[in-house]
């Protein structure tokens, strides 16, 4: 039954999407920005039913009272394809910090153009950076918030962290507020994974890092905020009713989290 309710999951999800994307294409260039940040929103919102409804995932949102008003930076941990289209539902007025290839995909690269979000081009690293160093400057001064994956990419749930300099460089020259995201997506929606668990996937916006900080400092804080953060939420995640699948590696940060709660 699970391997069937996955495999309804996936077709309903990418027919959903792709459908969207073609019945609104026709007005949806012509609409102001404000009124075309709800398309993809809803876009969210109509996979939150789904994913409720055919595989009996709900999810849960903690620490909104820890984003900043006005422009910041939202530095989450990447697990699954749900972060992308969920943090997007969930802040006001995002922009993202992705790969210049995505730009390129029929419908979705249109979609991503129309909204301003901050592609990063492969190549010459240091122009690269530079380049979205300045278009992320530019969405901050529009009091929009800049969502990057410090990771670059996808990364299991209780991996080995492998966070690169660009949120540390970003840090350093943007002067605002860096809020980290901890989540648990890929217990339940696995990153090149067909199947789809049934549970409650937890997403928490943790306190801000302030600007002030030195970059060696920063980077370690982030690190630290983060990496506990989820597995806090892993820890969490053994009270539910229904469990997915844990691997070693999230055990072993389970237990890593009750040694730094302590006894209760």
């Amino acid at each position: 039954m699970l391997y069937l309710r996955s495999f309804l999951f996936n077709i309903v999800y990418y027919v959903n999407l792709l459908g969207q994307m073609i019945l609104q294409t026709p007005f949806y260039f012509f609409l102001s920005h404000k009124s075309a940040v709800k398309v993809p929103q809803r876009c969210a919102r109509s996979m939150y039913w789904f994913h409720r409804w055919i595989v009996g995932t709900d999810y849960e949102v903690t620490g909104q009272e820890n984003l900043p008003v006005g422009g910041y930076v939202v530095a989450a941990k990447h697990q699954s394809l749900w972060d992308f289209l969920s943090l997007y539902e969930m802040l006001s007025d995002s922009a993202f910090v992705l790969k210049a290839e995505l730009m390129k995909i029929p419908f979705f690269g249109w979609y991503v153009a129309k909204l301003d979000h901050i592609p990063i081009r492969r190549g010459d690293r240091s122009k690269a950076l530079k380049g979205m160093l300045r278009d992320a400057k530019k969405e901050i001064a529009k009091g929009r918030q800049i969502l990057i994956f410090p990771e670059g990419t996808r990364r299991s749930p209780g991996a080995q962290p492998a966070y690169r300099y660009g949120i540390t460089r970003m840090y350093l020259e943007m002067g605002c507020p860096v809020v980290p995201v901890a989540l648990t997506s890929g217990l339940y929606w696995p990153r090149r994974k067909f199947i789809r668990h049934p549970g409650k996937i937890r997403l928490r916006f943790l306190e801000p890092i302030m600007p002030g900080l030195d970059g060696k400092t920063f980077a370690s804080e982030l690190e630290r905020r983060i990496e506990e953060g989820c597995d806090d939420l892993y820890l969490e995640t053994l009270d539910d009713p229904v469990l997915p699948p844990l691997s070693v590696a999230v055990k072993e940060r389970i237990e890593l989290a009750k040694k730094r709660r302590g006894p209760k």
